[in-house]
């Protein structure tokens, strides 16, 4: 039975997140769950009082707006298990006096893995392989030819530090050439610097797209985007899915307008639109680039040393600075 003592955490999680993170600390806090109901149902049923909560934690599939906030008074931290923070309202928060913490860099090397991972997947054609050869077997086989990497120029757009731990995999790995475009230009890198996407993509083989989403970013990855990458190139996406407008994207696929794709985020997770589901030039992965089994334990102890952090009122590990 949970000690009514410990500090009370209200967890807007999946499940599956959710069950480990109170397996491994429920001793020494108090957790209560969301479980499948709505934010203002749950508050609804009475059974807690959100003037206790003073800290949550959510993830991407849990906005959390001005009108979510407002139904905790007494909120003054907010966890989130991800990378991005566009799920998260931060100039309310800052006007509410409440503070925010993400994980830092701990998923950079992850997600950048497996950036690298789905190009060499479309690239190579090594998913579409396997699902023709389950199909024609026996031989002979009559099976498109992919592309050698290594000849590559490689557009990455948001150079942060998954950027850069993309660009490092493939110069170093494949000797890739890459090119980058992002707020500004980085004065410690010697990587070509593009003031626009349309440029970058012009020039560009393959877009890998590490930035964060914003009002700015959002649909930056447009038509007149795809056209410029051209008939042969590529779009890599381990941001967020509405960086792309993945209705444009699907037009360009389906047309031979865009080469490929490889996408762990989609725009409406968790509905992936079907039509990708029948085109061997795109590779889909269920938004998982971040866990792996380390850094999700990684994850989990990040949480609790904020958290802990915060009912001893010492500063947060990973802030995240709000307006």
């Amino acid at each position: 039975m949970a000690n009514q003592n410990l500090p009370r955490v209200l967890l807007l999680l999946p499940p599956m997140v959710s069950s480990e993170f109170q397996r491994h600390y429920s001793n020494k806090f108090h957790f209560l769950n969301l479980s499948s109901l709505p934010l203002r149902q749950f508050i609804a049923t009475g059974d807690h009082d959100p003037s206790s909560i003073t800290a949550l934690i959510c993830y991407g599939g849990q906005p959390l707006n001005a009108d979510a906030l407002g139904l905790f008074p007494s909120l003054r931290l907010v966890l989130t298990p991800s990378s991005g923070t566009d799920h998260i309202d931060l100039s309310e928060c800052g006007r509410r006096g409440v503070q925010v913490a993400g994980i830092g860099n701990l998923f950079s090397e992850d997600v950048a893995d497996l950036a690298v991972g789905l190009l060499i997947d479309v690239v190579t054609k090594i998913s579409a392989a396997d699902r023709y050869l389950r199909r024609h077997v026996p031989p002979p086989w009559n099976f498109p030819l992919g592309s050698k990497l290594g000849d590559k120029k490689v557009g990455i757009i948001g150079l942060g530090k998954i950027g850069l731990e993309v660009a490092h995999r493939l110069v170093k790995g494949f000797g890739c050439t890459v090119l980058y475009h992002s707020r500004s230009k980085k004065p410690f890198v010697s990587y070509p610097f593009y003031g626009s996407v349309v440029e970058l993509a012009t020039n560009s083989d393959v877009l890998v797209l590490c930035c964060e989403l914003n009002d700015q970013t959002r649909h930056m990855i447009n038509r007149e985007v795809m056209l410029a990458l051209g008939k042969e190139g590529i779009i890599i996406n381990v941001g967020r899915g509405a960086l792309i407008d993945e209705k444009e994207l699907l037009k360009c696929l389906m047309d031979g307008e865009v080469g490929g794709a490889g996408l762990d985020v989609f725009e409406g997770e968790p509905h992936v639109p079907k039509e990708f589901f029948g085109l061997d030039n795109v590779v889909l992965s269920p938004h998982l680039a971040a866990l792996t089994s380390e850094s999700y334990m990684g994850m989990c102890q990040l949480m609790a040393h904020n958290l802990e952090a915060f009912f001893s009122n010492k500063p947060l590990i990973t802030p995240v600075i709000v307006d």
